[in-house]
């Protein structure tokens, strides 16, 4: 499983003009699910994602990395994102070979996010498999790559 995750002042998905989530100060993440996932990788991207420390002390500007976004009360907005196995070592045109199939993908996604909800934070999502237009209002900017495979 990969997942960039970004720290953002907001961000918003939109399919055919029609914001479909949206969010203010949070995390945008950006979830590639593979084939041998199962619940470990799930458990451990969703303790990651809701513990990580990217957020600064409100009290002290020192303390840049100081609290999740469950200290701060943030929001997260999820978005599938097979291209994330993207392999673009050969040619010209990426394989997407280590992806799962949207059939696999979906399920795990769903229940990622499912898992997410459990947080009690506002968790807002687009549309698995549909083309989206994703708006990004970077925080920093921070960005990671979180993976784990199983």
């Amino acid at each position: 499983m990969r997942v960039i995750i970004q720290r953002v002042k907001s961000s918003q998905v939109t399919i055919d003009g029609k914001v479909v989530g949206k969010i203010g100060r949070g995390l945008n993440l950006l979830v590639g699910i593979s084939p041998t996932d199962t619940e470990m990788e799930l458990d451990w991207m969703v303790r990651k994602c809701l513990e990580l420390r990217l957020f600064p002390n409100p009290d002290n500007a020192e303390e840049k990395w100081n609290n999740s976004i469950q200290e701060i009360s943030g929001e997260i907005l999820v978005v599938s994102q097979f291209t994330l196995y993207g392999d673009c070592r050969k040619g010209r045109r990426p394989s997407f070979s280590k992806s799962a199939t949207p059939d696999i993908a979906e399920k795990l996604y769903d229940r990622f996010v499912e898992k997410l909800r459990h947080s009690n934070l506002k968790i807002e999502t687009g549309e698995f498999g549909a083309m989206m237009q994703v708006s990004i209002e970077n925080d920093g900017p921070v960005t990671l790559l979180l993976e784990r495979e199983a």
